[in-house]
């Protein structure tokens, strides 16, 4: 056995390279035995087993979130969402029904105005329109009791021409505003209720509004008052009639017209609400509404810009190719 312990020993690749070249410590094998001598665990054990417990302690298992949760609540029943909830702690869902509230303003209009069918037209000398006068001189003693709350928070308030002049102005200030996308201007002249409206569907047009003038004055229809929350706090809301000459266009983001003409000037006829919070000292009357009777026949609906289907262009194509073919046919000579 010894001999055979020798041989082995001699034929090793250690004492071949230290006999070659004097360093057995520079092989390769060397250095892998070396190590293999040092790596004595398996590869997925930690080096040192102690406090392998503790180490153990360390890792907390968590349950990983499903982004796709609410689609497999859909599908839960009432029972198996409430104790899915239940286990995670979560309260239930309310569904809560909440609505904007505006101490500075009234939510809607205190006994809207309804305007008599036909005005505008109608004479004072017809028999539909002395009805109209009768009606309106009847509504008119409830309006000049309002006119006396009024005057108690503002002693030298007149309502001729002041505050017709007065509103005048502040309609016209508000649709220039409206015109010029001045969204700063236009919240000091209406309402919290009325700027929301104005600028509804507004988005990405250009509008191109101007008043001429007026064809009859402006005539206040309407005053009432009403209180919120105290007897001292209190509202104001005059109706004022306008019939006045106003161009205007509306264009969409493409440049093309979709409403009205800059060179045809209509004849309006509005009626518009006005509101002030008397009690404040620094208030100042805004535009609140517009009333718009049930009678008053619908606008004509603007045009849209749209993505053609395949059919409409296909149906287009052979509709210009017709109109060309009858004009090559019905061609007049020159």
């Amino acid at each position: 056995m010894s001999l055979i312990k020798a041989v082995n020993v001699l034929s090793s690749p250690f004492l071949q390279n230290f006999l070659r070249t004097g360093n057995a410590f520079s092989t390769p094998d060397f250095v892998r035995n070396v190590y293999k001598f040092r790596r004595r665990h398996v590869a997925n054990k930690h080096w040192k087993p102690e406090f392998r417990k503790l180490r153990g302690l360390k890792m907390i298992k968590i349950d990983l979130p499903t982004f796709n949760k609410e689609k497999e609540l859909e599908d839960m029943t009432p029972e198996e969402t409430r104790s899915w909830r239940k286990e995670r702690g979560l309260q239930p869902v309310r569904p809560w029904h909440e609505k904007p509230f505006a101490p500075l303003t009234l939510a809607e209009v205190i006994d809207e105005y309804v305007p008599p069918e036909g005005d505008g037209k109608l004479s004072p000398l017809n028999s539909a329109g002395a009805q109209q006068k009768y009606e309106w001189l009847k509504k008119k003693t409830t309006s000049w009791k309002e006119l006396r709350t009024i005057r108690r928070y503002e002693e030298d308030f007149e309502l001729y021409p002041e505050f017709v002049d007065k509103a005048q102005e502040i309609y016209i200030k508000a649709h220039e505003a409206l015109a010029a996308n001045d969204e700063e201007n236009l919240i000091k002249h209406t309402t919290e209720k009325a700027y929301p409206l104005m600028l509804f569907n507004s988005k990405f047009k250009t509008i191109r509004w101007k008043f001429i003038k007026s064809l009859e004055p402006p005539r206040v229809c309407h005053i009432r008052t009403a209180e919120m929350l105290t007897k001292d706090n209190k509202f104001g809301q005059i109706t004022v009639r306008f019939h006045t000459q106003q161009i205007l266009a509306i264009y969409d983001r493409f440049g093309r017209l979709m409403y009205g003409s800059e060179t045809v000037a209509k004849d309006v006829l509005e009626y518009v609400v006005f509101e002030k919070h008397l009690p404040n000292l620094y208030g100042t009357w805004r535009l609140h509404h517009k009333i718009i009777p049930d009678w008053l026949p619908e606008p004509e609906p603007a045009s849209r810009t749209y993505v053609m289907s395949k059919e409409e262009k296909e149906l287009g194509t052979a509709k210009v190719a017709d109109i060309e073919k009858a004009n090559t046919i019905f061609k007049v000579p020159q």
